[in-house]
């Protein structure tokens, strides 16, 4: 797959906090020094975004990430962020990997098609819920990797094969479910072919910037198709990829649905915007910019309270930005780090999606009504995408955003 996994909530939160007392998976892992990181993970992460399934949280529970990381990453390995696994790919963040899971609805039965694992982290998260786990691998070195590491780890009911995976695995067709974590511009159609009638896929398709993550049903032949919630995968890469109609353009870095006025995906999720957490659109009579806006609420500093969007954006052409928002507060008080404030903020990626740069907007506290506040930033020339974000980021306190703007410098 082309650049395989999610990239949703690269900034790498991960609370802190002292956890529920629901020791089981501490319990089963005396010797485990990660039981506890993971049983954090599932209480202060997975369970206030909304993951209900307790199959699922259980099967996050026990899967030790920190096994599917580059060993320079181990320590990062159950903050909800994606991590690079080497050859421009990622490991997906556990609330997106939980949430596809979960929406695939895995039954003890279930023979499911997993596309696009560059760790093999999704398919040992599957493993423990289904009968029958093929996931596929396209880049080789990573393929060889994981097979050997599923092996190792005893997971006997996942097999792991390289190859395209926009092509299927025929031979052991047709499949209850197919989940894929990279981004095509369409269903692919030997995926279609190879869904059982009846069955499920989770998939996100789209532009390469502006995707959604979709629950898809077989039915006499075709898929319908339900839309969950915007988000960002990495796309595939040959034939998939060059032959994708609507290409990005990192000359033209342009942010959508930047006063909030498109209508809400399935009441709750913002469009244009991805890894909502600590968020909603709300209608404000004193909004800048239209009418609605979009409020972020917290009085813990150690949850993910942001809102993200990625953009092309070629350091060699677009040098320099002016980046900013209308923002207004209500009791916020932020601690040393002034980074943790309400802020709009950006973070610059290279082609081989390693992070280069990083600029914000922020270090506002306390209470004032909406204020246009600007900055203007050079952009390192080895940038080739960047995520753009807003939200508290560890502030606590109310904030309201609208207006976001992001515009290319012309000299």
């Amino acid at each position: 797959m082309i650049g395989r996994c999610c990239w949703i909530a690269l900034f790498g939160w991960v609370a802190t906090q002292c956890v529920l007392a629901v020791p089981a998976w501490g319990q089963r892992n005396n010797l485990d020094p990660f039981a506890i990181e993971r049983e954090r993970l599932v209480q202060n992460v997975l369970i206030p975004g909304g993951i209900k399934d307790r199959r699922v949280l259980d099967s996050v529970g026990t899967t030790p990430r920190h096994e599917f990381v580059p060993r320079e990453y181990i320590g990062s390995a159950y903050m909800d962020i994606a991590i690079p696994i080497g050859d421009q790919q990622t490991i997906s963040s556990p609330f997106i990997v939980a949430m596809m899971t979960e929406a695939l609805q895995p039954k003890p039965t279930d023979i499911v098609l997993e596309i696009g694992t560059g760790s093999g982290y999704q398919a040992a998260i599957l493993s423990p819920l289904v009968k029958e786990v093929y996931t596929i691998e396209i880049k080789e070195d990573l393929g060889q990797r994981t097979i050997a590491l599923l092996e190792e780890l005893g997971y006997e009911n996942v097999f792991c094969k390289l190859g395209d995976g926009f092509q299927g695995w025929k031979e052991h067709a047709p499949f209850d479910k197919i989940i894929v974590t990279c981004s095509p511009a369409d269903v692919p159609v030997p995926l279609r072919d190879q869904l059982k009638e009846g069955g499920l896929m989770v998939i996100p398709v789209g532009e390469r910037y502006q995707q959604m993550l979709y629950l898809m049903r077989k039915k006499d032949g075709k898929l319908e198709k339900e839309a969950l919630m915007p988000t960002l995968f990495v796309p595939m890469t040959g034939n998939a990829e060059s032959t994708r109609p609507d290409k990005p353009d990192g000359s033209k870095p342009t942010l959508y649905n930047t006063s909030f006025e498109e209508p809400l995906i399935r009441d709750f999720h913002i469009p244009g915007w991805y890894y909502q957490f600590g968020c909603i659109q709300v209608e404000d009579p004193e909004a800048p910019d239209g009418k609605n806006v979009v409020q972020f609420q917290s009085n813990d500093p150690n949850l993910p309270n942001m809102l993200l969007q990625g953009i092309p954006i070629d350091g060699r052409i677009v040098t320099r930005i002016k980046l900013g928002a209308w923002i207004s507060l209500e009791d916020v008080k932020v601690g040393r780090n002034k980074e943790k404030s309400p802020s709009v903020a950006i973070q610059y990626f290279d082609e081989n999606r390693n992070r280069v740069g990083y600029n914000y907007v922020g270090g506002f506290k306390g209470t004032r009504n909406w204020r246009y506040e600007e900055k203007a930033f050079n952009v390192p020339p080895q940038t080739r995408e960047a995520i753009v974000s807003i939200g508290l980021f560890g502030a606590e306190g109310i904030a309201r955003f609208d207006g976001v703007v992001l515009e290319p410098i012309t000299k």
